[in-house]
């Protein structure tokens, strides 16, 4: 049981780290910590794809002459770097609107930020 638990650390890490995330996210009204949610998110996505790619005892596949054995996927870290450059982009635009709306309201509630609607 343990040697399982062990084995699926990291996919564990990932629900931990995506449950939390979910928390922040539905529990808290902080604009800025929505955006920290959100980047938690982001992290436990990343952290899981990365565990879809790795292999045990992989290697990488930039070898012309490869050695024999398995190779880890390369598939899933460009994905992984895609999304990292997505959550920085999409961090900065959010940050960018909570500091919009704190000029504009005084406060980063989020529910008094859902008053702006017009």
């Amino acid at each position: 049981m343990t040697e399982t638990l062990i084995g699926n650390f990291p996919f564990v890490a990932a629900v931990v780290l995506m449950g939390i995330a979910l928390y922040i996210l539905i529990f808290r009204r902080n604009l800025i910590k929505i955006v920290m949610g959100i980047t938690i998110l982001s992290s436990s996505v990343n952290l899981f794809l990365v565990t879809l790619g790795y292999r045990a005892g992989g290697i990488a596949p930039i070898y012309t002459d490869a050695p024999e054995g398995p190779m880890v996927l390369p598939v899933v870290q460009a994905l992984t770097l895609t999304n990292i450059v997505i959550a920085v982009a999409t961090s900065a635009l959010i940050l960018s609107l909570v500091i919009r709306i704190y000029r504009h309201t005084g406060s980063l509630d989020s529910k008094i930020s859902r008053r702006m609607k017009g």
